[in-house]
């Protein structure tokens, strides 16, 4: 189980443009489901769940992961939480150009320690599992926009993370290719992954995938 109480998230305390992203946010999410955060652009689905994956820390209030205070930890052990608990799938990829398929998906698992061999063997199998083997030597920037969502899948993947934070991750894919990241998700969930989307496409929320809707609104949960 996932907890947060009293969750705030405010831009530039104090000064003109202050900016309250989040305005109090308490709530529980299962783990070994589908969430799908839903909403207007603005309604604070991206601030929340890059506090969720500890990408960022609240103004105020406090998370519980598996009945573990997660907000409150240092920055040493949020990195290491961020690494081995979540993996994120991001609305532009963030894939690095000028390096390979095979070693964007292979970077997020350097800092853990692992020998390179499990590393580069850990990533051909995503990557054949994924489809898209055959273009591991390729430039990511050379891929198509699935092909290159792929890769992103892979990479978020690499640390075998419990939980997955998928942000408008069908933003810019077409219905086909839409589909058939819904179909991956609906395969993480027969594995037990957690699954966390940030989404207004209605092809998502609208999916037998999706095991539970929590609608948003200038910072709120509705």
């Amino acid at each position: 189980m996932i907890q947060l109480s009293g969750i705030k998230k405010t831009f530039n305390g104090g000064k003109s443009n202050e900016f309250k992203a989040l305005r109090g946010i308490d709530l529980e999410v299962a783990l070994n489901e589908v969430s799908v955060f839903i909403g207007p652009s603005g309604s604070g689905k991206t601030t929340l769940l890059s506090i969720l994956g500890c990408m960022s820390r609240p103004t105020s209030g406090r998370i519980w992961l598996s009945g573990r205070e997660i907000t409150s930890l240092p920055e040493r052990f949020a990195a290491e939480t961020r690494r081995e608990t979540f993996g994120f799938i991001f609305q532009n990829y963030n894939l690095i150009k000028g390096i390979s398929v095979l070693e964007n998906t292979m970077l997020p698992a350097y800092p853990t320690g692992m020998k390179y061999r499990v590393i580069r063997d850990r990533a051909v199998s995503l990557l054949e599992k994924l489809g898209i083997m055959s273009k591991s030597e390729e430039p990511v920037e050379h891929l198509s926009g699935g092909e290159q969502q792929r890769v992103a899948i892979a990479r978020a993947l690499i640390n075998t993370p419990s939980i997955i934070i998928a942000d408008e991750p069908t933003a810019h894919l077409d219905t086909e290719l839409a589909q058939g990241l819904l179909d991956i998700f609906a395969g993480f969930r027969k594995e037990g992954k957690t699954i966390l989307i940030a989404s207004h496409d209605a092809l998502v929320f609208e999916s037998p995938v999706a095991d539970r809707l929590i609608s948003m609104r200038d910072g709120k949960i509705v």
